[in-house]
């Protein structure tokens, strides 16, 4: 089935109807009697041709309804008066089309009405909230005192180099300004520009106390919204240490006008991008470019080839925002997203929203230039995998610990000096797993380093140094504590020379060692600090949390309250608590007297010489012996915490009643 247009239907009934006079006079001469649909048609005609008839039918149709509605005293529904002047319309198409085929030139009144009726026509265009035309002041939502202030202020057109072959509309706005010169749709601009009027209206009105004069946009209600408007975006400059392009004049009479400037651009920029609102801080990339380009148009610079005012970077044709910034944009994304549905691709292998958004908060993002090179590696599909997940080492020391304690006669013995400096030694155990961990930091990340930046290299780098530094300086200085050692620490001392005990030489290195792990206790026991710390620029601040995390743009300042905090902690430490004391208790110290009496019974004949041919116990029955102990050991956290999570749940539930449904009486 075919569908034609309300105009070209209106012309064939037109073109038919005339077809049915001529044939209705035929019948009216050959026959008597004929009972024919065009009979009260006739009756009410009154001219004789079809095109003078359709021409009275419009004069007509203006005068009893639009001119009616025009000169109501309570003022015509916008909505009928809309239609009206559509139906208007699609009448003189048909007077057209039927003087055309009468070869007749329309009558140059009829003409003047219609131009008239036409450019009313495109200032009642659709809308939402807020009708602009001239003809709507006096609608109701229009006679509000707010609206009306925040309507008068951003018709302030005052100063704006509007382009030499500009013809501007009547009520031109600062929005009109800003489509013209950076090349916006006009539908956008329409929305955009009820919505700047409403937040402006609805923060004028909660002010307290009232603005003094009603029509008068008061400031306070500006500044708020701006400031709503611009958060996310002055977070971003400041987290890449760029100035903002938010360039307010000196003098006061230009302020306002510069700041709706500013909110206008932002929200049309807002409201043209579509699904690249996903990515908040490419929109703040493009604004900070775009609302540079505004402060040069304001500040009167002038092309130095045209002597024309600056036009932005990218052209400011018609639609132009459209095909040259956002369309390059979402044809990267619509490409990754193709990509993702090839041969069900790992997650690694392409880029979501969250990917292509993180480019936007390192400063390599300035590379792109403005406008964006095509040619960037931003618009270039990753030949590798794009994100790597690392794996972490969780050392597990107090295992070690715990041996050293049972061995020297269990729990009475903490407080022997000599076992509290065999207890020491697990920081050696943690500084290799250490090693360990950012060896594998390494490894794991090793593909991803082209993308890496250069603080990133460095400072996987640094941590294997550092690891591996500690390494040595450990050992060695616990050897130095001790004044006969044995085994290891005996040979490290023999390397390094036979010197005096200083068991302080040790402790003051464990205490350096530590010193990260005290500070991330400390932040963690006052989050607000961590904020401070983690949204600081001083060198010293970013130094310090470079070296224990990323730089985070996402997510940095998100912390629990100290209270939140205090009850996760108290969660854990029990839980941890009754894992080792079990595990002391229960698995490790029943052990300690088998393996003893296992290793004291000397072997002279080891029928597997072959395997241990030096060994002279059963060395072999302490591994069985230990094995199934040290699985258990490493394996029953998660059922110590599904333990004390079904509590702690069951009990917190009780009390905030929980799954109680109330039968009424």
């Amino acid at each position: 089935m075919r569908l034609q247009s309300p105009v070209k239907g209106l012309q064939s009934s037109v073109d038919g109807g005339a077809n049915d006079l001529e044939g209705r006079a035929v019948c009216k001469k050959g026959c008597k009697a004929s009972l024919c649909e065009n009979d009260p048609t006739l009756e009410g005609r009154v001219q004789r041709s079809d095109p003078r008839e359709m021409q009275s039918f419009y004069r007509d149709y203006h005068k009893n309804s639009i001119q009616a509605l025009q000169s109501a005293v309570d003022k015509a529904d916008r909505a009928q008066l809309t239609k009206a002047y559509q139906t208007a319309a699609v009448l003189f198409e048909v007077l057209k089309a039927v003087n055309q085929t009468q070869s007749l030139e329309v009558e140059p009144e009829i003409l003047e009405t219609h131009n008239k009726i036409e450019e009313k026509t495109k200032t009642l265009g659709p809308y939402n909230i807020l009708p602009f035309d001239p003809d709507s002041a006096n609608e109701a939502i229009m006679c509000y005192p707010e609206v009306q202030a925040a309507v008068f202020a951003l018709r302030n057109i005052r100063g704006l180099p509007w382009p030499k072959d500009c013809k501007k509309k009547t009520n031109a706005d600062l929005l009109d300004w800003l489509q013209i010169m950076f090349g916006f749709q006009e539908d956008n601009v329409s929305n955009q520009r009820e919505h700047l009027v409403l937040l402006l209206a609805n923060a004028h009105l909660r002010q307290i106390p009232k603005p003094g004069q009603q029509s008068k946009l008061d400031e306070r209600a500006l500044t708020e919204v701006m400031k709503k408007l611009f958060k996310n975006y002055k977070k971003w400059c400041k987290f890449l240490n760029r100035k903002s392009s938010l360039w307010l004049p000196t003098i006061q009479q230009e302020v306002q006008q510069r700041k709706l400037l500013y909110m206008g651009l932002y929200l049309l920029i807002w409201g043209e991008a579509a699904n690249l609102r996903f990515m908040p801080e490419c929109l703040c990339y493009i604004y900070h470019h775009m609302a540079f380009e505004l402060y040069g148009m304001l500040a009167g610079n002038t092309s130095s080839v045209t002597g024309e005012n600056l036009k932005p970077a990218y052209g400011g044709d018609k639609e132009a925002f459209l095909k040259k910034v956002v369309t390059p944009i979402y044809q990267t994304i619509a490409k990754e997203a193709e990509r993702s549905k090839r041969d069900k691709s790992k997650h690694s292998h392409w880029r979501n929203y969250d990917d292509l958004n993180e480019y936007f908060w390192s400063i390599d993002c300035f590379r792109l230039g403005w406008p964006m090179r095509a040619e960037a590696d931003f618009f270039c599909q990753p030949p590798q995998p794009f994100m790597y997940k690392k794996d972490e080492v969780n050392p597990k020391v107090s295992f070690a610990a715990m041996i050293i304690i049972a061995w020297n006669g269990g729990s009475s013995a903490i407080f022997d000096g000599e076992v509290v400096r065999k207890v020491l030694s697990i920081f050696i155990t943690a500084a290799i797993l250490k090693l360990g961990q950012a060896v594998l930091d390494v490894i794991f990340n090793w593909k991803a380093r082209r993308r890496m930046s250069y603080l990133a290299k460095l400072r996987y780098v640094l941590k294997v140094i550092s690891a591996a530094v500690w390494v040595i300086i450990l050992p060695v200085t616990y050897a130095y504590s001790w004044r006969n050692p044995t085994g290891l620490a005996r040979a490290i001392k023999g390397w390094l020379g036979d010197g005096q005990n200083q068991p302080s030489l040790y402790i003051l290195a464990l205490v350096l060692y530590l010193l990260p792990n005290m500070l991330a206790i400390l932040l963690f026991l006052f989050p607000f600090l961590r904020r401070f710390l983690e949204r600081s620029n001083y060198k010293i601040v970013t130094l310090l949390m470079w070296w224990s995390q990323p730089h985070l743009y996402v997510g940095r300042g998100m912390h629990e309250s100290s209270w939140s905090l205090f009850k996760y902690t108290v969660f854990w430490v029990l839980l941890i608590s009754t894992k080792l004391a079990f595990s002391f208790y229960i698995e490790i110290n029943p052990l300690v007297k088998p393996t003893k009496d296992i290793m004291s019974q000397q072997i002279t004949t080891y029928q597997w010489h072959e395997f241990f041919p030096r060994a002279n116990n059963n060395i072999v029955a302490v591994i069985v012996l230990w094995a199934p102990i040290v699985l258990v050991y490493f394996m029953d956290t998660q059922i110590w915490y599904s333990i004390f999570s079904t509590l702690v749940g069951g009990i917190y539930g009780a009390c905030l009643r929980l799954g109680e449904v109330e039968i009424s009486e």
